[in-house]
């Protein structure tokens, strides 16, 4: 009963959220002595609007796109299928999880461990200047010989399914009774520029 009223608490504060936000660029927009009829901006306005994509590995993409925006509600349909995380008089900035790895992991990443044996991806073959993300130490002794050399050398990752498989077969090999994850963030996130058509 305590989850149901945590839950609706809030779902109704995101809504709220949601409406504060858009009504706050309202005002904003107001305050640059913009006048509005029937939804229309009588001087279109541009906004810079970042579309952050987060992946199921972690890796964010950036998106920079440039908005003239001439009707309000066409905006926000636009835009309806992405959660609103900043806003101001300049920037907008949208976030979706994405239910895929990150293009940088499908193009070069690998599955691999460190010195120490930790399961850890690397952007390419296995070293130590490479590390995008660590994971949990591998109990070594457990892993046959051939498995250890596969990671040594590094275990493409092409898809979301290879990566959870992975991931799900070598935590049956860590140390200890619970999976530690640690993120290792190297490589700044990835940033696109585009303009809007």
């Amino acid at each position: 009963m305590r989850t149901n009223w945590w839950a609706s608490g809030l779902l109704c504060l995101s809504g709220f959220l949601f409406i504060f936000f858009q009504n706050s660029l309202l005002y904003k927009m107001h305050a640059e002595n913009i006048v509005y009829a029937n939804n229309e901006v009588t001087n279109p306005i541009q906004r810079n609007v970042v579309l952050e994509r987060v992946y199921v590995d972690g890796e964010i993409s950036q998106e920079s796109v440039k908005e003239t925006i001439v009707n309000m509600e066409d905006f926000w349909a636009k835009y309806s299928g992405w959660q609103l995380i900043h806003m101001d008089n300049r920037k907008i900035v949208f976030r979706m999880q994405m239910d895929d790895i990150s293009p940088l992991l499908k193009a070069n990443g690998y599955f691999g461990i460190t010195e120490e044996g930790v399961l850890t991806i690397f952007n390419g073959r296995p070293q130590k200047t490479n590390i995008i993300q660590s994971f949990f130490q591998i109990d070594l002794g457990k892993l046959e010989s051939k498995t250890c050399e596969e990671l040594k050398k590094g275990i493409p990752i092409k898809t979301k399914e290879n990566f959870v498989e992975v991931l799900e077969t070598f935590k049956t090999y860590s140390k200890g009774d619970k999976m530690e994850l640690q993120s290792a963030r190297v490589l700044q996130p990835v940033i696109y520029n585009k303009q809007a058509k």
